[in-house]
């Protein structure tokens, strides 16, 4: 079985502003874009999962996504975020993923992947794993049973999700 990764708020293609109100480090889209693409396929190999935690694109454009998808290394399962709501589960599985959800899943019985932080607590019967929220201070740590998935916040590149799991262990006592 291969690895597991995780990221959120790629916002591919948007010309929305992304770059502007979220002061991401590029002189364009197609240079965001570019990157991205590059950062991904470096980290994920063929035979790993990537779980996006919504905001893949930004507009709902099938072809655009599925030529993005096709250049995009390993399966990919999507959680679907607010700006991916212009195609349904189904219209983002025929662009290429694997699996797509318009609600939080649960993963290894213990980790909620969502879009939307869920305000996790150490009394909470799970470790919640999101994006949305991008730099917003307020969401830097939930807490210890939580991590903010955003591109932003993780040098733009999908980050593994066996580092998270360890981490969530470590600062919660279980480990």
């Amino acid at each position: 079985m291969g690895r597991r990764f995780v990221i959120a708020d790629t916002h591919f293609g948007d010309r929305g502003g992304i770059l502007r109100y979220e002061d991401r480090p590029f002189a364009d889209v197609e240079e965001m874009d570019r990157v991205l693409c590059e950062n991904w396929n470096r980290a994920v190999g063929a035979g790993d999962t990537v779980y996006h935690l919504g905001d893949f694109a930004y507009s709902a454009d099938k072809e655009k996504a599925a030529g993005l998808l096709a250049g995009l290394n390993g399966r990919k399962i999507l959680i679907m975020g607010n700006h991916d709501q212009g195609m349904t589960a189904r219209e983002w599985m025929e662009a290429g993923f694997e699996a797509a959800y318009p609600l939080p899943v649960v993963v290894d019985g213990f980790y909620l992947l969502s879009h939307e932080p869920l305000y996790v607590t150490m009394a909470a019967p799970y470790a919640n794993l999101f994006g949305h929220v991008h730099r917003n201070p307020a969401y830097r740590d939930c807490s210890a049973r939580s991590f903010c998935a955003c591109v932003e916040r993780i040098g733009y590149t999908p980050v593994l999700f066996d580092a998270i799991k360890e981490r969530i262990l470590r600062e919660d006592g279980s480990v």
